[in-house]
């Protein structure tokens, strides 16, 4: 167990023993409770020390966790709190503490999507009200979000099964097709991007990567029989090249140099379109500058550069510099047929 989950239960052993005013409570008596409920917790014997009970009962009597109690000895040996209704579990919420609890609140109900957040909106909603914040006011966080997106009730089992591990098959229909296609995933990852969720798993038999989107599967369920298998491709740093959902073994890395015009370049100064990104080059004449990024260049990447519009020219590789071009010339000549 933690040291600051130990440290909190000793404080709460220590609570309970001098609100028990029914019986003296020398240091030893206090050190031998804090042992026998670490035992009782973790099932293994923990001998407290005395000097560690010390330790306790003067961050108790201090203002550093808010608790300041009125831990006194009396007869030069035995412990007791001066004031026979004090408790530490009693003490008041201070208003920096519920400045705390309600941002936190704030930040707990962007995450509705979730079904096991319905599970603790009852809780929530009742800490709200402890703190005294149930009044009116208007959200200080508001994180972008889709609640009519389809696919958001799939989160919560698909999440349970990643947990557990659990082979998954899943019956997915694409934009294109006709029909669904049935999949037998390890299932790793749920990745949201651009307010859609995302399954990444490895097809069993060949430990193909795959990402799935969640508003096109049409179903799943569990398939216990077949063992999970992790993938050593999919690890920690897997997306640290990508930018957006989209990456598999065609698609590599590569250094991408892009001039942006005076409209655009601060913003993407500021707002770096990956953390790879560096300044190359800073034009004083007309405000341009010119940045270099190691990105693997899929849709989402592509989709990024044309939100600047004409206020970005790829440089290099010469590839995206030719597909841009393409896509650009396309919207151009849709524009120029346009019917009345």
């Amino acid at each position: 167990m933690a040291q600051n989950k130990n440290a909190l239960l000793r404080y709460r052993t220590i609570d309970r023993c001098l609100r028990n005013t029914g019986r003296r409570w020398t240091l030893q008596d206090l050190v031998d409770a804090c042992s026998d409920a670490l035992y009782e917790y973790e099932g293994r014997p923990d001998n407290v020390s005395v000097r560690t009970v010390q330790l306790d009962i003067q961050m108790m009597r201090s203002d550093r966790l808010g608790y300041e109690a009125p831990i006194e000895v009396y007869d030069r040996r035995y412990y007791r709190y001066a004031d026979p209704d004090y408790s530490i579990s009693n003490r008041p919420l201070s208003q920096h503490d519920v400045d705390i609890l309600n941002r936190t609140i704030d930040l707990l109900r962007q995450f509705d999507e979730f079904d096991r957040y319905h599970d603790m909106a009852d809780v929530v909603s009742r800490l709200q009200d402890k703190v005294a914040s149930a009044e009116s006011r208007r959200p200080i966080v508001d994180f972008e979000r889709n609640p009519n997106l389809k696919g958001l009730e799939h989160l919560n089992p698909l999440y349970d099964m990643i947990a557990s591990r659990t082979t998954v098959s899943v019956s997915y229909r694409s934009f294109n097709a006709r029909r669904p296609v049935t999949y037998i995933l390890f299932p790793h990852l749920l990745k949201e991007y651009r307010n859609r969720w995302f399954l990444f798993g490895s097809r069993a038999g060949d430990m193909k990567l795959f990402n799935l989107a969640l508003d096109r599967m049409v179903g799943f369920h569990a398939c216990p029989d077949i063992p999970y298998k992790d993938n050593p491709d999919f690890g920690d740093d897997f997306f640290c090249d990508v930018v957006g959902v989209t990456k598999h073994p065609g698609l590599k890395k590569c250094a991408v140099v892009l001039r942006a015009d005076n409209s655009q370049a601060s913003y993407i100064l500021t707002k770096p379109l990956h953390a790879s990104q560096r300044l190359v080059e800073k034009n004083r004449a007309d405000g341009s500058m010119t940045f270099e990024l190691e990105v693997v260049v899929n849709r989402e990447f592509i989709s990024q550069l044309l939100t600047f519009g004409d206020g970005v020219k790829v440089l290099s590789p010469q590839s995206l510099a030719d597909n841009m071009r393409v896509i650009f010339s396309n919207g151009l000549r849709k524009y120029d047929c346009a019917e009345d």
